[in-house]
């Protein structure tokens, strides 16, 4: 088993209104097999040992697909690798001696808790003024009877990849959340079942975004490098399409 020896230069911070910085410490001994946040694990470890705070961290199901955990590494959300969630990062993409910063996720709408951590329920109450899908389509056989085009339902189920971990704000310059909202609008916006409140929804979820202290898009496209389910911003586009024929057709404003 091969190791290997680190500086982690990480934000520590008590909490929500309080003063942080940059503290270094050396992760020592750790399996190029382990995981980002295995490595953590370690060092919180020997942090308690040692009778020091450990470091607080977002973190679930460990798979890449709850959105939970994200960090930015190196100046990179989730690292370096594409495509990939921070739990699933592996250490063997690190060499002996590298130091790593580690810090949280940097967004008004995303304020820290402590250390690495940060509320995203900015992302919640965006879904929450979308709405629900009112459509009664009865059991699984009608529901399944409504024939769909294979290129809209390949297109919605990329959309609907989309695990909200924050990745997109974190990395854009602006700290827009264009291709969270896009990927949210389009998954339903691009199938039958969601095109009676298509107006309705686009529009009360861009106000509410809006409202909540995120950026305008720049089309950076740094969002799309950072996705870690390759989000495409064509999604972007269509939102915009959306929303522009919300506002000249439809009386939701």
């Amino acid at each position: 088993m091969n190791t290997i020896n680190l500086f982690l230069k990480i934000w520590r911070q008590p909490g929500p209104n309080m003063q942080g910085n940059f503290e270094i410490y050396e992760a020592k001994d750790i399996s190029t097999e382990m995981s980002f946040l295995e490595m953590i694990d370690v060092v919180n470890e020997q942090l308690t040992l040692n009778g020091k705070e450990p470091i607080a961290f977002d973190h679930d199901c460990r798979e890449g697909i709850c959105g939970m955990c994200g960090a930015m590494v190196n100046g990179y959300a989730h690292g370096q690798e594409k495509g990939t969630t921070l739990c699933q990062l592996h250490m063997r993409h690190f060499s002996d001696h590298d130091t790593i910063v580690i810090e949280p996720w940097r967004a008004r709408a995303f304020p820290i808790i402590k250390d690495l951590v940060v509320d995203r329920s900015a992302f919640d109450r965006i879904i929450q003024s979308g709405g629900y899908i009112s459509v009664n389509t009865g059991g699984a056989p009608d529901a399944n009877s409504i024939l769909i085009d294979q290129r809209a339902v390949e297109s919605a189920m990329d959309a609907a990849a989309c695990i909200g971990c924050g990745a997109c704000v974190a990395a854009c310059p602006n700290a827009s959340a264009m291709l969270f909202m896009s990927a949210k609008v389009s998954h339903l916006a691009l199938l039958p079942q969601g095109r009676p409140e298509a107006a309705k929804r686009v529009i009360a979820m861009l106000n509410q975004m809006n409202t909540l202290g995120f950026g305008n898009c720049s089309n950076e496209a740094e969002c799309e490098a950072a996705c870690p389910k390759s989000i495409s911003i064509t999604h972007i586009a269509r939102m915009n399409r959306e929303f522009f024929k919300a506002s000249f057709f439809s009386d939701e404003k």
